[in-house]
This record gives C-alpha cells, structure tokens and sequence, in this order.
C-alpha cells in the first residue's frame, strides 16, 4: 500500500473532518474511498452493497412500532 500527501487548505479540511466524523470515518478514509470510486474498483452493484452495508451499521435502533400510521406516511389528513 502506498502512502500520500495531500495539502488542503484549512476550511477543506476542517469540514472534511466534520464529515468523515458525522460518518464515523477518518479523512484518509474518505480520500481512499473516493479515490476507489474515480479509478472505478468497485462496480455499481459492490458500490451499492457497500453502501447498504454501512447504512445498516448506522441503523442502532429500530423498532416496527415506531412506524408511521398509513394516513401519515401519504400525508392524508
């Protein structure tokens, strides 16, 4: 594996940071990740099962009673 060096200014990456935080990431994460996706290493049905699977290890809690009432999930009021 090899490394790099990437200079950014500080407002990039300040909100980088912010980002890769609220995705429970690191910055090199996120530049290996985008990276992979321009050399095209993954095809669209790895990207989107990758996807799925970090959206499933976001997901914490989940309960079927908390769902939505038919006439409020159609806004029928």
């Amino acid at each position: 594996m090899k490394n790099i060096t990437v200079s950014v200014d500080e407002e990039i990456y300040r909100k980088a940071r912010i980002k890769a935080a609220e995705r429970d990431t690191s910055v090199s994460a996120l530049v290996k990740r985008f990276l992979a996706e321009l050399v095209g290493d993954e095809s669209d049905a790895e990207r989107l099962k990758r996807e799925e699977r970090e959206l499933r290890e976001r997901i914490t809690s989940f309960r079927a009673a908390d769902r939505l009432a038919r006439d409020d999930a159609h806004n029928r009021r």
